[in-house]
């Protein structure tokens, strides 16, 4: 059971507003813990935003005390219809620190607008003032954030936090899909072309193609996700390693496996076209690995693509000599 805003009375605002208040500066006090490893500067940006929370939660104390007493009831923002539910800090696991700062921005724009609307509807002055002045707080704490991150995030540490951010993503992102983009473009390529070369069929070789490509990716995303649960790497949730990896790996092998639909799909697409074909998505897949490691890996691009290149090759002929045999 919810209630509508407007049929709350002065007293379970005033409670709402407490509830709210606590509830931020725990909040801010979870991506300050969150972020205390990885972005230390950011970290103590919500640090001094918990502050200032506490701060308005004791105003706000003061001001029901004096009008109602001690009992504070329990009115949550969940009772109350219209209100956004953030997801707790704790249920979000390797959290991106520009998603921890949006998440934070709504927070505020709600708390600002709920602290407008509120004071509309106050018939006492002196709660009015201070859900008014609250209002305008809220609004400020873009500005004090702002000034909280020049306070303590120097362009230097700005540098360190992006690395910081950009290694993270690197491990658990680019890293177990590269290692499926690779064996899936690699691994499959033996088999896709052995079956076409033994039997010069595009269906069979389709169907061989498909069936590498969706095995590959099923056992390389189970690999992946049971390696490690990412608590001590800091790699991330196993099960979305686990399904970029075998994404990755699935795309890898479909790419050189779906031109050999093409005879199905466009009369006289003959089975050396769509062979050719799929020779040139396999060099195109080659190539998106080879720059892949140049940019994420820190490999020189000739480097990476001759290694790359050269096992690709290796396998491609190694399908060729045996579907041809």
């Amino acid at each position: 059971m919810t209630k509508r805003f407007l049929d709350l009375t002065e007293k379970e605002i005033l409670a709402l507003a407490i509830s709210l208040e606590e509830e931020h500066a725990r909040m801010y006090s979870d991506y300050a813990d969150a972020l205390g490893k990885d972005f230390p500067a950011s970290a103590e940006i919500f640090r001094g935003m918990q502050a200032e929370e506490s701060e308005h939660r004791r105003l706000l104390l003061d001001e029901y005390k004096k009008k109602f007493g001690e009992h504070i009831p329990l009115v949550r923002r969940e009772d109350v219809r219209g209100f956004i539910k953030p997801k707790p800090v704790w249920l979000m696991k390797n959290l991106r620190l520009e998603v921890i700062r949006r998440q934070a921005e709504v927070m505020e724009l709600e708390t600002r607008r709920f602290y407008e609307r509120a004071a509309q509807l106050s018939p006492n002055p002196d709660v009015r003032k201070l859900l008014g002045d609250l209002a305008e707080a809220e609004g400020r704490h873009a500005e004090r954030a702002e000034s909280l991150e020049h306070e303590h995030v120097s362009t230097e540490v700005r540098h360190e936090e992006k690395a910081a951010e950009r290694r993270l993503f690197v491990m658990q992102v680019v890293q177990p899909g590269l290692a499926g983009l690779m064996d899936g473009s690699v691994s499959t390529l033996a088999p896709l072309f052995a079956a076409a070369f033994a039997t010069h069929n595009s269906w069979s070789a389709f169907v061989v193609g498909l069936a590498a490509a969706v095995g590959a990716g099923i056992s390389m995303g189970f690999a992946e996700a049971l390696s490690d649960d990412g608590m001590l790497t800091g790699r991330g949730r196993p099960l979305v390693r686990g399904t970029v990896c075998g994404l990755m790996t699935a795309a890898g092998g479909l790419g050189h496996t779906l031109p050999y639909l093409l005879p199905f799909i466009f009369p006289g697409f003959g089975f050396m076209w769509a062979t050719g074909v799929a020779g040139a998505v396999v060099a195109v897949e080659l190539f998106a690995i080879s720059w892949i490691r140049a940019k994420y890996m820190d490999t020189p691009f000739l480097r990476a693509a001759f290694q790359i290149v050269v096992g690709g090759v290796l396998v491609f002929l190694a399908g060729i000599l045996i579907g041809g045999s």
